[in-house]
């Protein structure tokens, strides 16, 4: 069984709250998580790492050398993975 995206955004929600949680456009990137998808139940989401008072639209992307992480962020990325897990065993098991 695969959770439907609304039920798993519920809990990113409930993790980071409402107002950290959105959509984005799909991009086609490098990226080789479609073939998982295709195999396995998915999501992908991204972790908000920039600086508070930077705008993500200048960050500097993640290969460059000039690429800073906001290690605040880490927890809420470590709670929304758990709870994600909870909240798809506990629907599916």
């Amino acid at each position: 069984m695969i959770l439907p995206l609304l039920v798993l955004a519920a809990t990113l929600r409930r993790v980071a709250g409402a107002g950290n949680v959105g959509t984005a456009e799909a991009k086609t990137t490098a990226e080789d998580f479609s073939r998982y998808q295709e195999k396995i139940p998915r999501l992908f989401f991204f972790l908000g790492i920039t600086p508070p008072g930077t705008d993500p639209r200048n960050a500097a992307p993640n290969h460059s050398p000039r690429f800073f992480v906001d290690e605040a962020a880490l927890p809420v990325g470590v709670r929304a993975l758990a709870h994600l897990a909870v909240d798809y065993l506990t629907a599916t098991h």
